[in-house]
């Protein structure tokens, strides 16, 4: 970098990815800023640069001792290493260090104290709620959520007759005839932890699981207008129970919502829906299936008089996007749950739903809302 794409960085202003210091002394207070440029999208700190952009500089001496300050904090105060890179760039002001911190490929990062800095716009701050920090593991890949401990539901809460049933059509033989005691089938089939179901244990086969996981149901509205702040409610519903029955009681909410079109059929017949079935089953199961379940809110699925909204808590994960998804490019979030719903849904767990839905209905919009960390169908009506 010159000293003429120095000043432009310098232009732009500090944010998320570009940082300002007039000089750094404290190795504990460098940690905090790499860490959370590592477990962000990466960023440069200029250092020698005042916080209104001027030009402070470094001397010689300076540059030495922080490029040996930035080296010894990388390797001993960031957990894992990271390996930033620095460069002196010469100013008629002085000397400016640009240090560039990558996105790191092994988050979450912490400093030497186990703390996990997060950037928020310029400034950094700690991810301090237990909520964030899974998340964060869960992005790396090192937790996933459906097999986290479902708190207050036992393999006494199993719904035995019902993973019979399963057990027999998946498996095509009786539960009872089997070797191992339910307990440790289960825990082979990631549904169990030491006699605590987990969160797709729970899910799938409880016989309540919306008591202990309240959060995890279906609120389902139709309204009169397509506001929601100036709408009343036609219907409304809180669809809770087991995983396959929350599917198709939030299918038949949202077609028993909608208009039906004769479309050719004997005047005396129901009609078709004006959205066909199958678009609708396969966004109400993505959205069962992949939604974030470290996140404490219900998936909504909302009837206005222009659309249908189906919106998932949690972003696309990793670096998915609405592109991607849309050529069938897709990341398990929640593993157990999809090998399960395989059998439970009519869900095939290939990436393919999405291309299936827009196939079958090409009138659908995704909206990937990162800051409110949600993730949204949207099927047209009326088309």
């Amino acid at each position: 970098m010159n000293a003429a794409e120095l000043y432009e960085h310098i232009k732009l202003g500090e944010d998320s990815q570009r940082q300002f210091k007039k000089n750094v002394t404290n190795a504990d207070s460098l940690a905090a800023d790499m860490v959370a440029f590592s477990n962000g999208a990466g960023g440069k700190m200029l250092i020698g640069v005042n916080d209104d952009g001027s030009i402070a500089g470094l001397t010689g001496d300076d540059v030495r001792r922080l490029n040996q300050l930035v080296s010894v904090t990388a390797s001993q105060s960031v957990r894992p290493v990271i390996n930033p890179t620095t460069e002196n760039v010469n100013t008629n002001n002085g000397i400016v260090i640009v240090l560039d911190i990558h996105s790191g490929i092994n988050k979450p990062y912490q400093d030497k104290n186990g703390v996990f800095w997060v950037k928020s716009g310029a400034d950094k701050r700690k991810a301090t709620s237990r909520e964030e920090i899974q998340r964060m593991f869960q992005n790396a890949g090192l937790i996933y959520a459906d097999k986290v401990i479902a708190q207050g539901i036992t393999v006494d809460d199993l719904d035995v007759d019902y993973f019979n049933r399963y057990f027999q059509r998946r498996f095509g033989e009786e539960l009872e005839l089997q070797d191992l005691p339910l307990q440790n089938l289960l825990e082979n089939m990631n549904l169990s932890v030491d006699g605590s179901l987990t969160v797709a244990g729970a899910l799938l086969f409880a016989k309540a699981p919306q008591y202990s996981l309240p959060a995890f149901i279906v609120k389902a509205g139709a309204f009169d207008s397509n506001d929601l702040a100036t709408a009343d409610y036609n219907d409304s519903r809180d669809i809770a129970g087991k995983l396959a029955d929350v599917f198709r009681q939030t299918v038949y909410f949202i077609i028993s919502n909608i208009r039906h079109v004769q479309a050719g059929q004997n005047f005396n017949s129901i009609g078709v829906p004006e959205i066909p079935r199958e678009p609708i089953e396969e966004l109400v199961s993505n959205a069962l299936i992949h939604r974030n379940y470290f996140i404490q809110a219900p998936v909504r699925a909302f009837v206005y008089m222009d659309r249908v909204e189906i919106i998932s808590p949690g972003h696309l994960p990793n670096n998915l996007t609405v592109e991607n998804i849309k050529l069938g490019i897709s990341n398990t979030r929640n593993p157990v749950l999809a090998s399960f719903a395989n059998h439970a849904l009519p869900f095939r767990g290939y990436g393919s739903g999405i291309v299936r839905a827009l196939s079958k209905f090409p009138h659908i919009s995704f909206y990937d809302d990162r800051e409110r960390n949600q993730f949204t169908a949207v099927l047209k009506r009326g088309i």
